[in-house]
């Protein structure tokens, strides 16, 4: 990998990981385009580029790391639990999903429930408009849909929201939500990365990792800001066609 590879898979990473589009299923993706196998050492700079989005989400919320916000905390521990018990329980068919061929169908699938979703909440409010105002039923709810993001190509960030939209929350609540709760997740799949490819980080060349980073950190930050911004003004309604879209030209891509 040279380094504009590493830039782009870097600026991939953090433009996608916190919006509702498959940060996963983009990676595959560019992967392919760019011509990189999924090698030991390729497998470590992803799990290098994922830890630049987590630091996004601690600096961009370093004023929540404060004990008053421990009810918060609990509830993201909460919601978290979902994901990381089937996740353990069935890594090896997880593992399996991760092909081309399934990311362009979720990005399909995803994309429509996305816009159906919109519909259903077209002429109701939510009754949660803040992130500390979120109850713990509503953490078990967007913990549970969290596990559809386990199938590459339906989004992390994606099966949260939509939980947390159905479960009463606000859009924008929902998407900070969804940001916090990056945190044990990926925690948790980094970890598990670093323990198993180890031993690739030190064959990895040090200017690529640094590079991909970076570029993955400053773009994560500036996108969970303008994610926010646009949510205050409009719906997910243009994710979810961009979902549908990019889904079909993918599966035009593969099969054509």
């Amino acid at each position: 990998m040279d380094i504009i590879q590493s830039a782009i898979l870097g600026l991939i990473e953090g433009v996608t990981e916190f919006l509702p589009i498959s940060s996963t299923g983009h990676l595959i993706i560019a992967s392919e385009w760019l011509g990189l196998p999924q090698t030991d050492s390729n497998k470590a700079f992803e799990v290098i580029i994922q830890l630049s989005a987590i630091l996004a989400v601690l600096t961009n919320y370093k004023e929540r790391f404060h004990p008053k916000y421990v009810s918060l905390w609990v509830k993201v521990f909460i919601a978290f639990l979902p994901i990381a018990a089937i996740g353990f329980l069935c890594k090896d068919i997880v593992k399996s999903l991760f092909t081309i061929e399934v990311v362009p169908v979720m990005f399909i699938i995803g994309g429509i429930i996305f816009l159906i979703v919109e519909w259903y909440m077209k002429n109701r409010q939510p009754t949660t408009h803040t992130l500390d105002d979120i109850s713990y039923n509503q953490a078990i709810a967007i913990g549970i849909a969290q596990v559809f993001a386990l199938i590459p190509g339906t989004s992390r960030a994606g099966s949260t929201i939509v939980g947390a939209l159905l479960a009463g929350v606000s859009r924008t609540a929902s998407a900070e939500f969804s940001f916090l709760l990056a945190l044990p997740v990926m925690l948790a799949a980094s970890g598990l990365d670093l323990v198993e490819h180890y031993k690739d980080f030190a064959g990895s060349q040090a200017t690529t990792l640094i590079v991909g980073f970076v570029v993955a950190y400053i773009s994560a930050w500036i996108v969970m800001k303008l994610f926010l911004a646009f949510l205050n003004r409009f719906t997910f309604n243009a994710f979810g066609i961009y979902r549908i879209v990019f889904g079909a030209a993918l599966l035009y891509w593969i099969y054509a």
